[in-house]
């Protein structure tokens, strides 16, 4: 089974149990917490060691997460016993676009030649918003090859305001003219 089935299996159960329990918020948390514990070199070494034995890595597990929720701990020790570990940021994302598409929070991508400030990133969230008529969720990304304007994808759809597309634009423009 693929990395991205098998995460998002496991995203709608939790968020079901989350849904049902009320603890939709709680777990985002807890499957960041998760999720970002993989990222560290030192405790991926660990839990992907296989002389290790199983309690070795849960109780080290439990004591670096620390969380509340027996459930999140459960499932962390489920995803070690299982070798499944490493597909805990893939799994906290995929549970994220869950509880958002719960919500009404439409996810989009905005690239940029440049980085933007906070300030231009809440404009543009309140902007994207009220194109949509929707709730947003930005992930921000930068890519130089556009040369300056924003590329927004919201749900499949994309607006291309880049300069390097309004170049474009106008070189077809102008070929066309010269027919």
């Amino acid at each position: 089974m693929s990395v991205a089935i098998s995460s998002k299996r496991y995203a709608q159960a939790i968020f079901q149990i989350a849904k049902d329990k009320g603890t939709l918020e709680q777990w985002r948390i807890d499957l960041k917490k998760i999720a970002d514990l993989m990222q560290s070199t030192e405790f991926a070494s660990v839990i992907e060691n296989p002389r290790l034995p199983l309690e070795l890595k849960a109780e080290l597990t439990r004591k670096i997460l620390g969380v509340s929720n027996l459930l999140a701990l459960n499932l962390a020790y489920l995803l070690i016993a299982k070798g499944k570990f490493k597909n805990a940021g893939q799994i906290s994302k995929e549970f994220d676009h869950l509880v958002n598409e719960y919500l009404g929070i439409k996810h989009a991508e905005a690239i940029t030649a440049v980085p933007m400030d906070n300030t231009d990133k809440v404009k543009l969230k309140q902007q994207l918003a009220a194109l949509i008529g929707s709730k947003v969720e930005i992930e921000f990304k930068v890519d130089p090859t556009i040369m300056g304007g924003i590329i927004a994808r919201v749900d499949g759809s994309l607006i291309d305001g880049s300069v390097r597309n309004s170049l474009e634009m106008l070189r077809k423009n102008m070929v066309g003219m010269s027919k």
